[in-house]
Parts: structure tokens; sequence; C-alpha cells
């Protein structure tokens, strides 16, 4: 089998090629998987603004958002503000097969969309909590209990969400809203929603931003929001085996493994369906109790920040006494 060929007019190189070490992979498992998938991928991608995670040969993984100079004209795109690198990005919209399989080519392996389309970027269409378990062996099925605790404060605030591993060890909980939801309502909701599954077992799960305040406990993440990116369904990971982000009815949370999903079995458990687009319910309204008690709570990231000044300011003075 050649090394080199073309698919929907994009040339597609050095296919025998290793990924990664560990990956159990070569490019040509990465292309024809998301080939084979593209028909649903690609109909979670479109018009987001999408950042990618490559991994060139012989190099470290890194995270892609502005596209390179040498980036087909073909290629779809939008400029945004990006507020973690503090200017405009030109972002590539992965709206049709070729634009996927170009970036496939590139060894692009994770496909990281916005919570925004393009035309919209003052309205997330989800809200997203990122479950993320502390590093330890069984730390999955912590996660899948604390998707439980989000699933019930879900419930208790009339809201419903759908499920899918990260493709990693964590669990992301996704909310779909309607389009007259702000970002600014959706992330003060985040953290309400958060706070309230932390108190249905607080020793389980934790709302605190700062690693060394989690205390082996799940992490409840509710800054997922505005423009913020979130791995996608069906994309997958750069981790050993190639696992890919996968969607589960609720009930089967518990029996899986994050390691069940790979490029290399996951086309085989879905055969011909898209369950994220079968199980995800229909847009929703937030509650405006439940916006208005996540104002009341400080943005995590803003007050880890000045936490973090607070205790290394403490340390310096601790130094000189």
């Amino acid at each position: 089998m050649s090394a080199d060929e073309v698919r929907e007019g994009v040339s597609l190189t050095h296919l025998d090629q290793g990924l990664f070490d560990g990956a159990g992979a070569v490019k040509r498992d990465l292309v024809d998987y998301l080939d084979a998938v593209a028909g649903r991928l690609v109909g979670h991608l479109r018009d987001r603004p999408l950042s990618v995670v490559r991994v060139l040969r012989g190099q470290d993984a890194f995270m892609q958002k502005n596209l390179p100079k040498y980036t087909p004209s073909w290629v779809p795109r939008t400029t945004m503000w990006a507020e973690s690198s503090q200017r405009r990005v030109s972002y590539a919209l992965c709206d049709d097969r070729p634009t996927l399989l170009w970036f496939a080519n590139q060894r692009a392996i994770e496909y990281h969309p916005a919570l925004v389309r393009a035309g919209e970027p003052e309205h997330p269409t989800h809200l997203v909590l990122d479950l993320d378990p502390p590093e330890q062996d069984g730390s999955f099925a912590l996660a899948v209990r604390a998707a439980h605790l989000v699933r019930q404060a879900l419930a208790d605030a009339g809201l419903a969400g759908a499920v899918k591993t990260s493709g990693a060890k964590g669990v992301h909980v996704f909310v779909p809203l309607t389009g007259q939801v702000t970002a600014e309502e959706a992330a003060a909701a985040g953290r309400a929603l958060a706070a309230r599954a932390e108190r249905l077992d607080p020793l389980l799960a934790t709302t605190a931003f700062i690693r060394e305040d989690r205390g082996g406990k799940v992490f409840l993440d509710s800054t997922r929001a505005g423009g913020a990116t979130v791995v996608s369904v069906y994309s997958p990971r750069v981790r050993p085996g190639l696992p890919v982000s996968f969607p589960l009815p609720w009930e089967e949370l518990d029996s899986v493994a994050p390691g069940d999903f790979t490029v290399h079995t996951a086309l085989a458990a879905l055969g011909e369906r898209d369950p994220w687009a079968e199980l995800m319910p229909p847009p929703q309204r937030l509650p405006v109790e439940v916006v208005e008690e996540g104002r009341a709570i400080p943005v995590a990231r803003v007050q880890a920040m000045h936490e973090g000044k607070r205790r290394a300011r403490a340390r310096r003075e601790a130094g000189k006494e």
C-alpha cells in the first residue's frame, strides 16, 4: 500500500509514519478514522473557530490556533479576538471533509472547537462542566461519580445535559443553550451549578481552582465559558493508545473506561449513528436564580490569580524573617 494518496483532492503523505511514542497507530490510522467519522465530526465542528493539537514527527505536541501561512486558500476561516493571547487570530472553520482531511495530513490529532459560532461570539451554544479527576488509580470512576452529582444539580435546577468521556481521564457535561444566553450568563450559571454539585458531596468534588487546594478530589471546572474551547466529541487525544472523546447515555457511564474507545475501536461502537446528536437535550434557557447565584461567586481564574500572588508574597516575606 502506498504511503501517499489523494482523497477529496487533498494530498495525504507519509501515511506509514508513526504518530508518537505509545500511540499504537500510524498516520494512516488517524486519517482513516477521521475520514470515516467526518460526517459526524464535521457537524459538531462546523462554523466554530477551531484550535488543534498537532504532533510533528519527533516533536512534542503543541496547540495551534492561528492558521499557518501555507494553509490552502480553500480552507474556511474566521478572524476573532483571542483572550488568551490578547490578539486577533485567524482560526480555521472545519466546515467540510476536505478541511478535516487537510488537518489530518498536518498531523492534527485533537480538535478543540470554540463554544461559540463564528458569527455569534457573545452567545455560547453550550454550558460545559469539565470534570477533572485527581492523578491516581481509578480516577475515572471518581469523575463518573462527580458527573452524577452534576446531573443531579442540573435536574434540581430544571436543566438537562449530555455526557461524554474527555478521551483522557475526565468527563464532560454539556448543557445546550438557547440563542439568547450570553457568555456572562453561561459563565455565572456554570459557577453556580458547579458549587451546587460540590455541596452534594464535598468529600468527592471541589470547585477549588488551585490544584494544591483540591485535596485529591474531582475538580468541577466551570471555566470553559465564552470563547473557551473544549475537545470535540469523536476527537482523538494525544494519549497512549489514541483514545477518543466518546458520548454515552448516562446509564452506561458507570460501565466503561476511557480506553474502551480509540481510533481502532470507536467506529465499531458508533456504527452509522451519531449518539452525541441523539443524546443532546433541546436548547434550554438558564433559570434566573441560577445565574444570579453564580454572579455572587468569584470568577475562579481571577480569584486564583490573586490568591497565587498573595501566597507568593507570604512566602517571600517568610523567607526574609
